[in-house]
Order: C-alpha cells, then sequence, then structure tokens
C-alpha cells in the first residue's frame, strides 16, 4: 500500500495515507475521522432506494405521520446489522462472501450464491425502474430509453472503481446529499406539523390491518441482502491494519460513520412519510405510485415540488444500481471465485427491468414484487453474518459479546417473522 502512495499519488492513495496518521495520533477531531468515511454511505443508499420511495409514500399517503416509529426502530435495527458487517470486514480483513466460501459446506455456499444472484437481479429491477420513472417523467421520454439511459450513467460511474475506493465513495455521498437535500427542499415547501411528527416518531400505533401490513413491509425490507454483503467487503482492505489496537480505532470510526449514515437514511425514509402525509393525506389523496405522487404534487405543491421529488427518485435510483451493481460483483469474486466482465454483469442484471417495460407491466407494482423477492433472500446473508462473527476462531477478541449477539438474533428473528407475513400477503393469505 505504500507502494501505491509513492507511485499513483490519487485520491485513494492520499486517503490511506490520512488515515494511517489518524491511526498514529498525527490527526484528530473531524480532520481524523473524514479518512475512515465512506463505506457506511454506500451501504446507506440500500436504504434510501426506490423500493423505500413506494412503500413511505404509501404510508404516508393513507396514515399520515402515524407510522414513523417504524422507520425508527427499523432503522435501529439495521444500524445493528451494517455494524455487525462492517466489524466482519475490519476484524478478519475479508468479506462475509469470502469467510462463508471458507467456512461454509461448498453446496451450502453454491445454494448461498444463487440465492444471492437473484436477489441482486431484484435490487437491479426495483433500482433501474425507478431511475427510468424519475428520468421519464423529468425529461419527457419513454421508460425504455430511460433504462438504456440509466444503463449507460451507471456503467460509467462504476469504471470510478478503478481509480480505487476513494471516487466513488465521493459521488455516492454526493448523491446522498442530492436526496437529503431534495426532501429539506419539501419541507420547507409545505412545513409539516413538527409536534405531531415528534410524537409518531416514538409513539407505536396502528390503526388497522392495513397499517400493519404497511409496518410490515417498512421493516421487511429495511435491511437489504445486498448491503450486509457490501458492507464487509468495503471495509475489509480499506484501510491496512497490523494490530488490534489499531483494528479497534477502526471500529470506532466506523461505529461512528454507521450511526450518522444510517441516521441520516433514516431521516430521509421519514420525510419521505411526512411529505406524503403533509401533500396526499391531508388533501384526502390515496396514492399508491411514483408516477401518480408526481402527478398530484404538482397542483398541490407547484411545479418546483414535484421536480425536486423527482430529481431525489433519480439520484435514489442511479446510486443504488451502481451499488448493486458493486455489491453482485464482489458477492460473485468472493463466494465463488468466478468474474464476468462488469459490462456483461451490467447486463445481465439490468435485464428483468428491460423485460417488464417490454411486457408492459406496472413499474410500481414490479417494484413491490422485487421487495418480495429480496425477502426470500434476506435471511441467507443475516444468518451467515450472525454465525461468522459469532465465531471466536472466526473473530478472535473481537468476537459478538453476549448480549449483541441475543440483540442481533432477536432483531433478526423479527425481522424474518415480518418478512413472512409480508410473502404471505403477497400470496393472497388472509391474515388479519
Amino acid at each position: 500500500m505504500s507502494d501505491i502512495a509513492i507511485d499513483k499519488p490519487n485520491l485513494t492513495a492520499r486517503t490511506v495515507i490520512a488515515g494511517q496518521a489518524s491511526l498514529a495520533g498525527q490527526r484528530g477531531g473531524v480532520r481524523g475521522f473524514l479518512p475512515f468515511v465512506g463505506p457506511a454511505v454506500i451501504a446507506s443508499i440500500a436504504y434510501m432506494d426506490p423500493g423505500n420511495y413506494a412503500t413511505n409514500i404509501q404510508a404516508g399517503a393513507k396514515y399520515g405521520t402515524s407510522l414513523l416509529w417504524v422507520v425508527v426502530a427499523a432503522n435501529i435495527i439495521a444500524m445493528l446489522f451494517q455494524a455487525l458487517s462492517a466489524k466482519l470486514g475490519i476484524v478478519t480483513g475479508q468479506s462475509l462472501a469470502s469467510l462463508c466460501r471458507t467456512h461454509f459446506p461448498r453446496p451450502l455456499v453454491l445454494a448461498m450464491w444463487v440465492a444471492s444472484e437473484v436477489a441482486a437481479m431484484a435490487t437491479d429491477l426495483a433500482e433501474f425502474l425507478g431511475a427510468a420513472i424519475g428520468l421519464s417523467l423529468l425529461t419527457g421520454i419513454g421508460l425504455m430509453p430511460g433504462l438504456v439511459i440509466t444503463g449507460v450513467i451507471t456503467y460509467a460511474l462504476l469504471t470510478l472503481h478503478n481509480r480505487g475506493f476513494r471516487p466513488l465513495e465521493l459521488v455516492i455521498g454526493g448523491f446522498v446529499a442530492i436526496i437529503g437535500l431534495a426532501y429539506v427542499v419539501e419541507l420547507f415547501i409545505a412545513p409539516p406539523p413538527w409536534g405531531q411528527v415528534a410524537h409518531d416518531a416514538v409513539v407505536p400505533h396502528i390503526a388497522d390491518a392495513g397499517a400493519l401490513m404497511l409496518a410490515v413491509g417498512i421493516v421487511g425490507a429495511t435491511v437489504m441482502p445486498h448491503a450486509i454483503y457490501l458492507h464487509s467487503s468495503l471495509t475489509a482492505t480499506r484501510m491496512p491494519v497490523t494490530n488490534d489496537a489499531d483494528r479497534r480505532r477502526i471500529l470506532g470510526y466506523s461505529n461512528r460513520e454507521v450511526l450518522i449514515a444510517l441516521s441520516l437514511a433514516g431521516l430521509v425514509n421519514m420525510a419521505m412519510i411526512v411529505m406524503a402525509a403533509v401533500a396526499f393525506h391531508a388533501n384526502n389523496h390515496d396514492i399508491a405510485t411514483i408516477e401518480t405522487a408526481y402527478a398530484t404534487l404538482t397542483p398541490l405543491l407547484g411545479s418546483l415540488a414535484a421536480s425536486v421529488f423527482l430529481l431525489s427518485v433519480l439520484a435514489s435510483g442511479l446510486s443504488s444500481s451502481v451499488v448493486g451493481t458493486l455489491a453482485g460483483q464482489g458477492i460473485m469474486q468472493d463466494m465463488v471465485h468466478f468474474s464476468i466482465p462488469l459490462w456483461l454483469r451490467r447486463l445481465v442484471t439490468m435485464a428483468p427491468a428491460f423485460v417488464v417495460v417490454a411486457l408492459g407491466a406496472n413499474p410500481t407494482q414490479s417494484l413491490v414484487m422485487s421487495q418480495v423477492v429480496l425477502s426470500l433472500a434476506l435471511p441467507v446473508p443475516m444468518v451467515a453474518l450472525l454465525v461468522l462473527s459469532g465465531r471466536r476462531n472466526v473473530m478472535g477478541a473481537f468476537v459478538n459479546r453476549r448480549g449483541t449477539q441475543i440483540a442481533a438474533v432477536v432483531a433478526a428473528v423479527a425481522v424474518l417473522a415480518l418478512n413472512m407475513l409480508l410473502l404471505a400477503d403477497a400470496a393472497g393469505v388472509d391474515l388479519f
């Protein structure tokens, strides 16, 4: 790594040098923390993808701000699992996918890989469709050309990874900033009753069976399979370490970043619900799709609010598509030691989105179905992460403490149980 720093004094190398200075005590405060910011920011995009838009808009339009507390609870669970994934990479120097290949039987690993590839396609379906919908409504072009343009843009962004980790981290951070600022503007245009917002964020309330199923959907789609895999991959070789003292320092920085990045993602999700509550619920509009939300926002709040909304959807779709593809490529390489050109992977995983549009299927309904597929794949990385991070022969002195392991198991059981409810509801089972 020192040779890279000397021969190629690029942005990534400079970040590594700054990080090593922080570990040596030569940089402190915010300057000491900044070199370690990036992995959780990238992972946080999974919690602001177009699938979240569809669920949150529907929740706000139908039930106002009463389901905000669900977002808060779901975000706490997400923080726990992303922190565990980051820790696994930092401590072992390997990704979750790589450790699965080492410690689990090969037939199980192959089955896990197949499930992960299906999840990658489902993830891309939601993200590509979201970006294409945003681009189509923003520019007036059709969905199919929107998909093509989205594919070209995301591939171009993915090539940044060839220059090291830092350029892509900064670009994804820019997308996160766009999404966050978009909702600051939305809340400025249509300010909510802040007292009610604060109350509903901490006081649980379920109005009826429909609200319960929406709550299940919010929680069930929160912990994303590819985000769990990816976070460990991003932290595994990002900053060179030689001793446990440095690992503990990096873990401290990592936990801080997870807290900040996912708190911001949680606030964005809350803002989505609040905006829908103010614009739609207060005006008795039952909104179920992104397209309808855009069409309804224009007469209610004006063209600026509608355009800002679409800009955030586009930023969400593009950035989450980049992150999803990056995760899928890493899982394939680390889990089965197989690699294909990035452009080919991009074509394969985006194929379902083209099929959906070509067949004339409802884009928003397809987004919902993609979340069902992700729910089926979710147990794979969650359980693998709990097993591996709880093994002393893998983690050494950094093995999960008993309290942490119990909390993670309880959270995993809760999320998986809610996912089963979501799948049952999608299958037409009358649960309530």
